[in-house]
Protein backbone atom coordinates (compact mmCIF):
# COMPACT_ATOMS: atom_id res chain seq x y z
CA UNK A 1 0.00 0.00 0.00
CA UNK A 2 1.40 3.45 -0.96
CA UNK A 3 1.72 6.15 1.55
CA UNK A 4 1.84 9.27 0.66
CA UNK A 5 4.93 11.61 2.37
CA UNK A 6 4.11 13.65 5.54
CA UNK A 7 0.64 12.24 5.38
CA UNK A 8 -1.32 12.92 8.56
CA UNK A 9 -3.60 10.40 9.85
CA UNK A 10 -6.34 11.72 12.55
CA UNK A 11 -7.05 8.53 15.21
CA UNK A 12 -9.35 8.49 18.02
CA UNK A 13 -8.89 7.45 21.76
CA UNK A 14 -10.22 4.13 20.84
CA UNK A 15 -8.08 3.50 18.69
CA UNK A 16 -5.59 3.68 21.30
CA UNK A 17 -4.32 1.49 24.74
CA UNK A 18 -2.52 3.10 27.28
CA UNK A 19 0.15 1.19 29.81
CA UNK A 20 2.29 3.15 31.79
CA UNK A 21 0.74 6.72 30.14
CA UNK A 22 2.47 5.16 26.73
CA UNK A 23 0.32 5.19 24.12
CA UNK A 24 0.49 1.83 21.87
CA UNK A 25 -0.72 1.98 18.05
CA UNK A 26 -0.69 -1.46 16.45
CA UNK A 27 0.52 -0.14 12.92
CA UNK A 28 0.54 -2.30 9.24
CA UNK A 29 1.98 0.07 6.37
CA UNK A 30 3.69 -1.74 4.16
CA UNK A 31 7.36 -3.00 3.70
CA UNK A 32 8.48 -0.07 2.97
CA UNK A 33 10.76 1.71 5.34
CA UNK A 34 8.71 5.04 6.83
CA UNK A 35 9.42 7.10 9.82
CA UNK A 36 6.44 7.57 12.73
CA UNK A 37 5.99 10.12 15.19
CA UNK A 38 3.15 11.32 17.37
CA UNK A 39 1.92 14.65 18.36
CA UNK A 40 -0.10 14.68 21.79
CA UNK A 41 -0.89 15.79 24.91
CA UNK A 42 -0.92 14.08 28.03
CA UNK A 43 -4.74 12.50 28.11
CA UNK A 44 -5.23 13.04 24.19
CA UNK A 45 -8.61 12.51 22.92
CA UNK A 46 -7.02 12.45 19.77
CA UNK A 47 -3.45 11.77 18.16
CA UNK A 48 -2.15 12.70 14.99
CA UNK A 49 0.22 9.84 12.95
CA UNK A 50 2.49 11.61 10.74
CA UNK A 51 4.38 9.55 8.13
CA UNK A 52 6.92 10.03 5.45
CA UNK A 53 8.04 7.50 3.02
CA UNK A 54 11.17 7.30 1.64
CA UNK A 55 10.70 4.50 -0.81
CA UNK A 56 8.95 6.36 -3.25
CA UNK A 57 11.68 5.66 -5.60
CA UNK A 58 13.13 2.35 -4.76
CA UNK A 59 10.43 0.38 -6.65
CA UNK A 60 10.99 3.00 -9.84
CA UNK A 61 14.99 1.43 -9.44
CA UNK A 62 14.11 -1.69 -8.74
CA UNK A 63 12.38 -2.04 -11.79
CA UNK A 64 15.09 -1.04 -14.41
CA UNK A 65 17.58 -3.83 -15.59
CA UNK A 66 21.36 -3.25 -14.27
CA UNK A 67 22.20 -3.26 -18.07
CA UNK A 68 20.43 0.12 -18.14
CA UNK A 69 21.56 2.02 -15.44
CA UNK A 70 24.86 3.16 -15.65
CA UNK A 71 25.77 5.18 -18.72
CA UNK A 72 29.19 5.15 -20.87
CA UNK A 73 31.96 7.60 -20.51
CA UNK A 74 31.97 10.24 -22.81
CA UNK A 75 34.57 10.19 -25.40
CA UNK A 76 36.52 13.57 -26.34
CA UNK A 77 39.24 11.42 -27.80
CA UNK A 78 38.93 7.30 -29.52
CA UNK A 79 41.70 5.62 -29.79
CA UNK A 80 42.67 6.38 -33.03
CA UNK A 81 42.80 9.80 -31.94
CA UNK A 82 45.05 8.93 -29.09
CA UNK A 83 47.16 7.06 -31.62
CA UNK A 84 47.94 9.94 -33.65
CA UNK A 85 49.11 12.25 -30.76
CA UNK A 86 50.78 9.04 -28.99
CA UNK A 87 53.61 7.05 -30.01
CA UNK A 88 53.18 4.22 -28.17
CA UNK A 89 51.45 0.71 -29.92
CA UNK A 90 50.72 -3.07 -28.34
CA UNK A 91 51.95 -3.61 -25.70
CA UNK A 92 52.42 -0.41 -24.18
CA UNK A 93 49.68 1.95 -25.07
CA UNK A 94 47.35 2.04 -22.04
CA UNK A 95 45.23 4.53 -22.62
CA UNK A 96 42.54 3.51 -24.15
CA UNK A 97 40.05 6.81 -24.12
CA UNK A 98 40.12 10.26 -23.49
CA UNK A 99 37.15 11.48 -21.53
CA UNK A 100 37.58 15.21 -20.46
CA UNK A 101 40.77 17.77 -22.42
CA UNK A 102 41.37 21.02 -21.69
CA UNK A 103 45.22 21.21 -23.64
CA UNK A 104 47.59 22.48 -21.58
CA UNK A 105 45.80 22.38 -18.46
CA UNK A 106 44.34 18.68 -17.64
CA UNK A 107 42.81 15.19 -19.10
CA UNK A 108 40.85 12.39 -17.69
CA UNK A 109 41.37 9.23 -19.40
CA UNK A 110 40.28 5.87 -18.92
CA UNK A 111 42.40 2.07 -19.31
CA UNK A 112 40.05 -0.66 -19.31
CA UNK A 113 42.15 -3.70 -17.35
CA UNK A 114 41.29 -7.05 -19.08
CA UNK A 115 42.29 -10.47 -18.09
CA UNK A 116 43.96 -10.78 -22.11
CA UNK A 117 46.20 -7.72 -21.22
CA UNK A 118 49.88 -8.97 -21.91
CA UNK A 119 51.61 -8.29 -18.51
CA UNK A 120 48.72 -10.93 -16.63
CA UNK A 121 50.21 -14.19 -17.21
CA UNK A 122 53.42 -13.27 -15.16
CA UNK A 123 51.95 -11.08 -13.39
CA UNK A 124 50.46 -13.00 -11.01
CA UNK A 125 49.01 -16.28 -12.87
CA UNK A 126 46.87 -16.77 -9.75
CA UNK A 127 45.99 -13.08 -8.54
CA UNK A 128 45.80 -11.04 -11.59
CA UNK A 129 46.93 -7.35 -10.44
CA UNK A 130 47.96 -4.72 -12.75
CA UNK A 131 51.65 -3.95 -11.60
CA UNK A 132 51.79 -0.29 -10.26
CA UNK A 133 54.86 0.49 -12.81
CA UNK A 134 52.18 0.01 -15.56
CA UNK A 135 49.59 2.54 -13.28
CA UNK A 136 52.55 4.91 -13.74
CA UNK A 137 53.12 4.67 -17.14
CA UNK A 138 49.58 4.76 -17.85
CA UNK A 139 49.39 7.71 -15.92
CA UNK A 140 52.20 9.61 -17.87
CA UNK A 141 50.97 8.61 -21.31
CA UNK A 142 47.95 10.81 -20.05
CA UNK A 143 50.24 13.36 -18.82
CA UNK A 144 51.85 13.48 -22.88
CA UNK A 145 48.09 14.03 -24.22
CA UNK A 146 47.75 17.16 -21.89
CA UNK A 147 51.71 18.23 -22.89
CA UNK A 148 51.89 18.03 -26.48
CA UNK A 149 49.91 20.48 -27.91
CA UNK A 150 51.81 22.89 -26.07
CA UNK A 151 54.85 21.47 -27.71
CA UNK A 152 53.47 21.06 -31.50
CA UNK A 153 51.38 18.08 -31.37
CA UNK A 154 54.59 15.71 -32.43
CA UNK A 155 54.42 11.63 -31.45
CA UNK A 156 58.07 12.10 -30.40
CA UNK A 157 58.81 14.98 -28.30
CA UNK A 158 57.81 13.92 -24.28
CA UNK A 159 59.59 11.65 -21.95
CA UNK A 160 59.01 11.62 -18.07
CA UNK A 161 61.81 13.14 -16.75
CA UNK A 162 61.16 11.98 -12.95
CA UNK A 163 58.08 10.65 -10.64
CA UNK A 164 57.77 11.96 -6.84
CA UNK A 165 55.42 11.49 -4.04
CA UNK A 166 54.09 8.27 -5.48
CA UNK A 167 51.10 6.28 -3.29
CA UNK A 168 49.99 3.34 -4.46
CA UNK A 169 46.70 2.83 -2.27
CA UNK A 170 44.50 -0.33 -3.57
CA UNK A 171 45.70 -3.18 -6.24
CA UNK A 172 44.22 -2.54 -9.79
CA UNK A 173 42.75 -5.93 -11.32
CA UNK A 174 41.62 -7.48 -14.44
CA UNK A 175 37.85 -6.23 -14.79
CA UNK A 176 38.89 -2.63 -13.45
CA UNK A 177 38.30 0.27 -15.28
CA UNK A 178 41.24 3.16 -14.37
CA UNK A 179 39.95 6.41 -14.54
CA UNK A 180 43.40 9.13 -14.71
CA UNK A 181 43.27 12.49 -14.05
CA UNK A 182 46.75 14.54 -14.84
CA UNK A 183 46.80 18.06 -14.37
CA UNK A 184 49.83 20.84 -15.03
CA UNK A 185 51.15 22.24 -11.86
CA UNK A 186 53.87 24.53 -13.53
CA UNK A 187 54.57 24.82 -17.58
CA UNK A 188 58.17 26.28 -18.53
CA UNK A 189 57.27 26.42 -22.15
CA UNK A 190 60.87 27.85 -22.83
CA UNK A 191 61.94 24.56 -21.55
CA UNK A 192 59.14 22.23 -22.75
CA UNK A 193 59.02 21.10 -18.80
CA UNK A 194 55.94 20.21 -17.13
CA UNK A 195 55.39 19.73 -14.04
CA UNK A 196 52.24 17.51 -13.02
CA UNK A 197 49.77 16.39 -10.29
CA UNK A 198 48.04 12.71 -11.17
CA UNK A 199 45.67 10.72 -9.52
CA UNK A 200 44.04 7.59 -10.80
CA UNK A 201 40.86 5.52 -9.40
CA UNK A 202 38.87 2.70 -9.93
CA UNK A 203 35.06 3.09 -9.03
CA UNK A 204 35.42 6.16 -7.71
CA UNK A 205 38.46 4.85 -4.87
CA UNK A 206 41.96 6.68 -5.18
CA UNK A 207 44.11 3.83 -5.85
CA UNK A 208 47.34 5.44 -6.72
CA UNK A 209 48.78 9.08 -7.08
CA UNK A 210 51.90 11.01 -7.57
CA UNK A 211 53.52 14.04 -9.13
CA UNK A 212 55.10 13.97 -12.55
CA UNK A 213 57.54 15.87 -14.93
CA UNK A 214 57.34 15.32 -18.04
CA UNK A 215 60.08 16.71 -20.68
CA UNK A 216 60.19 17.18 -24.35
CA UNK A 217 62.92 15.06 -25.78
CA UNK A 218 64.27 17.69 -28.19
CA UNK A 219 64.43 20.05 -24.76
CA UNK A 220 67.01 19.76 -22.10
CA UNK A 221 65.47 21.36 -18.65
Amino acid sequence: MAIASNLVLPLSSDSVSYHDNQPRIPLILSSRSHYVSLLHNKRPSSLALRCSNNGDNVSSEKDTPIELKFSAYPTFMDINKIKEILPHRFPFLLVDRVIEFTPGVSAVAIKNVTINDSFFPGHFPHRPIMPGVLIIEAMAQVGGIVMLPEVGESQDKFSVGGIDKVKFLKPVVAGDTLVMRMTILNFQKRFGLAKMEGKAYVGGSLVCEGEFTIVSSDSSP
